[in-house]
């Protein structure tokens, strides 16, 4: 479970430029519009709930929000979006899942499966990885001014399954049934998160040498930068010392 942290922290700091933004704002546009299919309140749509906060958390403007949800439920004319999930192999055998939102599905797949080339992994079937992953409610904090102890009991109470403390992260994880209540038991107590997601997490992590390790993370790297591709998960154990290295490379 560690990698996922450290990968995400990354990621923000990248998106923080104005290039990565744009690309940051049409990729929260789909999720948006997707998860709008099931209603345009995010107050009567959890899942909406969750993507719009999303995006208010990276500043994306209000309208593009609104235009994104009306696209979704119906109330303005844009591109119709499939959500579709590839599963593959990096260098390694690490296993690797990648979730896409597109309007040309077959785009989508050659740009996929030349990316897995490029990098020396493998695109697979269907199924021949996801079950080694599980679904998972994540929810991470800022420590700081925060009471662990006070942290903990209100994460197990209302059902978290593991709470890990870091220096710099505090992560709570939960199954999707409790994840609501979780998230709903820290907001009403005016505790914000930094993220709060249903995620993929490995059942188990692989281990290899840096350079292997590496290869590894410049594949899930180009995945992310495709402009159809939403997340992708891998189970690649990814140490601190790894992502130091990678942010010097790159």
């Amino acid at each position: 479970m560690s990698g996922h942290s450290k990968w995400s922290t990354i990621k923000r700091k990248k998106e923080a430029s104005d290039a990565k933004r744009g690309q940051v704002f049409t990729k929260l546009a789909k999720e948006i519009a997707i998860a709008a299919r099931d209603g345009a309140d995010p107050d009567m749509n959890f899942k909406l709930r969750l993507v719009v906060d999303k995006a208010k958390g990276a500043n994306m403007p209000k309208d593009n929000i609104e235009r994104a949800i009306r696209r979704g439920a119906g109330l303005e004319k844009g591109a119709e979006l499939e959500e579709i999930t590839y599963e593959g192999y990096g260098p390694h055998g690490v296993a690797v899942i990648v979730e896409v939102v597109t309007d040309n599905r077959n785009r989508a797949v050659a740009d996929i499966r030349r990316g897995f080339t490029k990098m020396g992994g493998s695109l697979g079937e269907t199924g021949c990885v996801a079950w080694q992953f599980e679904s998972k409610g994540y929810l991470t904090l800022e420590p700081d001014g925060l009471d662990q102890d006070e942290i903990f009991n209100i994460a197990v109470e209302w059902g978290a399954d593991d709470v890990v403390f870091g220096s710099d992260l505090i992560e709570i994880f939960t199954s999707p049934d409790d994840f609501r209540a979780v998230r709903d038991a820290f907001e009403g107590r005016g505790i914000s998160f930094e993220s709060a997601e249903i995620t993929l997490v490995p059942k188990t992590t692989i281990e290899l040498e840096q350079k292997h390790a590496l290869q590894n993370m410049n594949l899930i790297n180009a995945l992310e930068d495709l402009d159809d591709v939403q997340q992708v998960y891998s189970n690649l154990d990814i140490t601190d010392e790894l992502m130091a290295v990678f942010e010097n490379e790159d």
